[in-house]
C-alpha cells in the first residue's frame, strides 16, 4: 500500500513539474488567448512588498514573474506588444501564436507604487454590458487582467438583492417590478436616477444574473482581483413614506423620470434597513473588501440634508458587513459633497476622480477643479473617455499625458488609476495608453508611444500606418484642454435632422477642434498602408473605424452643402446634394456591415437570447431598441434630453432608423421649396395669413423649419421584431477603397 501511495505521489510531482501552470488561472488565459499558449511561458508568481512585473527567458520558454497574477497579466501583455508584436483589444482578444516565440533578451522589470487599478462606471453596465453572458465576462476579465485592473466595479445582480429585500419589507412582486428597472437601464435606477423605466424583468432574469454574478466573481478572485460590490446608500422606493412611514427626502425627478427617494440616516428603521440589503447582498454574493455607493448622485443640494452625517451613517452600516472595508464613491459635478469629505476618516474612502483627462476635481486645471482636491482621502486618476457607447474616434492624449504627470508630482492622495467609461469596446488606443501609464516610470512623447503602438498593434512598422496614427494623434485624437465636450465627436448621421444640426444628442457639449481634411488624409494613408500588407483583424478593424470617421466628418460637410442649398432656393441643387448624403449614409452602413462589432445585431442578438419565452425575447429586444434611440418614452425624448444620448453608427441602425428621418426630413424641404413656386391664396384672398403683421410676414418669408413629429417616426422601430444579425458581411478594403474613390471624386 505505501509503495502505491509513493508511486502515486511521484507521478503528481513528476506531472505537476512538467505542467508548472495546472493549477493557476494565468494558465487558463494564456489557453483562451491561444490553445497550446501556456506551454510557451513560465509562469512564476512571488512574494513582493511592491507591485512588479519581470520578464526573462528560459530556453524557449517566455518567463513571466510577478507578485499577483494581475500583474502577471500585464506582464503577458507587455510581452505580447512590445516583443511579439500581438495587440490583444476587445476586437481581438484570440489570436495564433509563433511556434517559438521571441526571446527576451534581457531581463526587464516594471514596478508601480499604483496599487489600485479600478475598472467601470455603472453605466458601462448597461450601455455595453446589459446583455453579456458569461463567455463575454469571461473574455472581460480577461481583458481587466492583461490590462492590470484588481479593483473591478462588479453590480450585476443587483437588482436581486433589491428584490428580495423590498419583499422581506412588505412589497408585493408587481410593486418590485415597478420600482426596479429593464435590462437596459438598471445604471440609472443604481445611481439612483430613476424607478421602473424598462421593467418589469421577467422573474428568470433574476435567476440569469444572480448565478452569472456569481461566475464573475469567483473568476476575478482567482486572479487577485477584489471585486467591488454595490453598497447601501439610502436609496428606497419613492413611495417609502407612505408605504412604509419612512422619514425620506424627496429626489424629484431626473429627465421626467421618477427618482427613488433618500432614507434620511435619522430614521429609526434606516439601520434595520441598511442590515437588511446588507445580509441579502453578502447571502447572495459574499463579502467585499471594496463597496461602491453614490448617494446624492445629480441631485441639487438639500437644505435639509445633513451630508456629513449621512456620509458616517452610510460608513458605520458598511462597517458593520467588513470593518476593513473602504467605500468608493465617484467624483462627480457635485459629489462628493465637502460636507461628507470633511466628516469621514482617513483611509475609509476611496474617491474616483471620474474624468480626470478633462474635468479634474483633485487639483489640476479645470471647470470642476477643487483647489484642495479630495482633502485627507485616497483617490484614483480616471479616464472617462466615452459617453453613451457612443461610435467614434476620439481622444485627449496631451492632456492625458499632462494631467497623469500633474497628479504624480503635484497632487495628495493619488493611490492608482481607473478606467470609468461609460461605454466600453472602442479606442482601443486610449485604453492602452491609459494601462501603461503606471508601469512606465520614463518621460515619454505622445509620438515616441505612438510609434510603439502601431507596431505592437500590427506586428511590424508600415510608413503609411505610422503616418496616418501620427496624423490622427495630432488632430482627432488630441482634443485640447478647454474643450470640455463628451466623448466622440458625434457623427451627422445620427441627429435628428434639422437646419442646424451639430450634435446628435443635448448632453454632448460637442466642439469643432480638428479638420475634417485630417481624418480623410488619415483614411487615405490608412487605406493606402492597409493594401500593401496581408489583413490582419486588427488591420481590418482599424481601416473600418478610420474609414467610417472620415466619412462622416465629410457626411457634416455634405449635409452643409444641401441646407445651403435650401437656403438659396436651388432645388436642383439640393436634390443633387440631398441625394449624395444620403447615399453617403447607406455606404456607412455597408461599410460597418464588414465587422460584428459595428453591426446592430451583435446588439439584439445577445438581448434576444436572454430570453426564455418569446414574450422574454420581444421584451429584451425592445430593451435594447430603445435605449440606442429614444432611451425613454415621448416626454423624455422630446422634453428631457436624452434621446439620441446613445447613439450609434451600426450597420443596420444607419439604413433603417436614421436613413428613414433623414429621408422624410429632405423630402419636406423639398415639398416646402417645391410650395412656395406656386401661388399663395391666403395672401390673395384673406387666408391665415392675410392680417399678419410687416414683421410677421418678414420672418414667414425666411427659410422655415419643417416640423416633423419626430418620436411618432422613431418609436414604431423601437416595437419592431425585424431580423438583425452579427455575422460580418462584405470585403472591407474594396468597400473602404470605394468610399474614399467616392469622397475624393465629389471633392473635385
Amino acid at each position: 500500500m505505501k509503495r502505491i501511495f509513493r508511486l502515486v505521489l511521484l507521478m503528481a510531482v513528476t506531472w505537476f513539474s512538467a505542467n508548472p501552470l495546472a493549477a493557476n488561472p494565468i494558465h487558463d488565459l494564456l489557453e483562451r488567448i491561444d490553445p497550446g499558449a501556456s506551454s510557451k511561458f513560465k509562469i512564476q508568481k512571488v512574494r513582493s512588498d511592491s507591485d512588479f512585473f519581470e520578464l526573462d527567458q528560459q530556453g524557449q520558454r517566455i518567463v513571466v514573474r510577478g507578485n499577483t497574477w494581475t500583474n502577471i497579466g500585464v506582464g503577458i501583455n507587455w510581452y505580447l506588444k512590445y516583443y511579439a508584436g500581438i495587440h490583444l483589444s476587445w476586437n481581438q482578444m484570440h489570436v495564433r501564436l509563433p511556434k517559438v516565440l521571441p526571446p527576451v533578451s534581457q531581463k526587464e522589470r516594471h514596478e508601480t507604487d499604483l496599487h489600485l487599478r479600478y475598472a467601470f462606471n455603472y453605466c458601462t453596465f448597461s450601455y455595453s454590458m446589459a446583455f453579456w453572458d458569461w463567455n463575454r465576462w469571461q473574455q472581460e476579465i480577461d481583458w481587466l487582467c492583461l490590462h492590470g485592473v484588481n479593483l473591478p466595479l462588479a453590480i450585476v445582480g443587483e437588482e436581486c438583492v433589491w428584490r428580495n429585500m423590498l419583499i422581506k419589507l412588505g412589497y408585493s412582486e408587481e410593486e418590485v417590478g415597478r420600482f426596479i428597472a429593464g435590462p437596459a437601464f438598471l445604471a440609472w435606477w443604481e445611481m439612483n436616477n430613476l424607478e421602473g423605466w424598462g421593467g418589469p424583468l421577467p422573474h428568470s432574469w433574476y435567476d440569469r444574473q444572480e448565478n452569472l454574478q456569481r461566475q464573475i466573481l469567483k473568476r476575478m478572485k482567482e486572479l487577485d482581483m477584489h471585486p467591488v460590490l454595490p453598497g447601501y446608500c439610502g436609496m428606497v422606493p419613492h413611495d417609502a413614506h407612505e408605504r412604509l412611514g419612512l422619514n425620506v427626502s424627496d429626489a424629484g425627478l431626473w429627465n421626467g423620470f421618477q427618482r427613488p427617494a433618500n432614507l434620511l440616516p435619522t430614521d429609526e428603521r434606516f439601520d434595520e434597513i441598511a442590515t437588511l440589503y446588507y445580509n441579502e447582498l453578502t447571502r447572495l454574493f459574499g463579502r467585499a473588501d471594496y463597496y461602491s455607493m453614490d448617494p446624492f448622485h445629480e441631485s441639487k443640494d438639500n437644505a435639509s440634508i445633513d451630508y456629513g452625517k449621512d456620509g458616517q451613517k452610510l460608513m458605520a452600516a458598511m462597517k458593520q458587513v467588513n470593518p476593513k472595508a473602504v467605500w468608493v464613491i465617484q467624483g462627480w459635478t457635485e459629489n462628493p459633497r465637502p460636507e461628507m469629505l470633511d466628516a469621514l476618516k482617513a483611509d475609509d474612502l476611496l474617491v474616483l476622480d471620474l474624468f480626470s483627462e478633462c474635468r479634474p476635481m483633485f487639483g489640476a486645471p479645470s471647470i470642476w477643479r477643487r483647489p484642495d482636491g479630495y482633502r485627507q482621502h485616497q483617490w484614483l486618476f480616471c479616464l472617462l473617455q466615452n459617453f453613451g457607447a457612443n461610435v467614434g474616434l476620439h481622444g485627449r492624449m496631451d492632456q492625458l499625458l499632462d494631467n497623469f504627470r500633474l497628479a504624480r508630482h503635484a497632487a495628495k492622495g493619488l493611490s492608482g488609476i481607473g478606467f470609468t467609461m461609460e461605454g466600453s469596446e472602442n479606442n482601443p488606443i486610449m485604453f492602452e495608453l491609459m494601462s501603461e501609464l503606471p508601469w512606465r516610470s520614463e518621460q515619454f512623447t505622445k509620438e515616441q508611444w505612438i510609434n510603439g503602438y502601431v507596431k505592437a498593434r500590427y506586428g511590424q512598422i508600415s510608413k503609411m500606418l505610422l503616418e496616418a496614427w501620427q496624423l490622427l494623434g495630432s488632430s482627432i485624437y488630441n482634443c485640447p484642454a478647454g474643450n470640455n465636450q463628451q466623448g466622440p465627436h458625434e457623427s451627422i448621421f445620427c441627429g435628428r435632422p434639422s437646419l442646424s444640426n451639430f450634435q446628435a444628442s443635448s448632453w454632448s457639449k460637442m466642439k469643432n477642434y480638428y479638420s475634417p481634411a485630417s481624418t480623410l488624409k488619415a483614411a487615405q494613408l490608412f487605406l493606402e498602408g492597409a493594401s500593401q500588407m496581408p489583413m490582419s483583424n486588427n488591420l481590418e478593424y482599424d481601416l473600418v473605424d478610420i474609414t467610417r470617421q472620415a466619412l462622416a466628418d465629410q457626411a457634416r460637410l455634405q449635409y452643409h452643402h444641401t441646407i445651403a442649398d435650401y437656403k438659396a432656393f436651388d432645388i436642383e441643387a439640393f436634390k443633387n446634394d440631398a441625394e449624395r448624403f444620403l447615399k453617403m449614409l447607406l455606404m456607412q452602413d455597408q461599410l460597418l456591415g464588414t465587422r460584428s462589432e459595428f453591426r446592430l445585431g451583435h446588439w439584439t442578438q445577445a438581448a434576444i437570447q436572454c430570453g426564455i419565452t418569446p414574450e422574454e425575447q420581444h421584451f429584451y429586444e425592445w430593451n435594447a431598441r430603445v435605449q440606442i434611440t429614444t432611451w425613454g418614452n415621448r416626454y423624455c425624448a422630446d422634453t428631457g434630453g436624452l434621446r439620441d444620448y446613445a447613439h450609434k453608427e451600426w450597420q443596420g441602425l444607419l439604413r433603417d432608423f436614421y436613413y428613414p428621418r433623414w429621408k422624410t426630413y429632405f423630402d419636406a424641404l423639398l415639398a416646402q421649396m417645391e410650395a412656395q413656386q406656386k401661388p399663395e391664396p391666403d395672401l390673395l384672398g384673406g387666408g391665415p395669413n392675410a392680417n399678419k403683421t410687416s414683421e410677421e410676414l418678414m420672418t414667414l418669408a425666411r427659410p422655415q423649419e419643417v416640423q416633423i413629429d419626430w418620436y411618432a417616426i422613431e418609436e414604431p422601430w423601437t416595437l419592431s421584431h425585424n431580423k438583425y444579425f452579427a455575422t460580418p458581411e462584405g470585403n472591407a478594403l474594396e468597400i473602404a477603397k470605394n468610399i474614399i474613390a467616392f469622397i475624393t471624386d465629389g471633392r473635385k
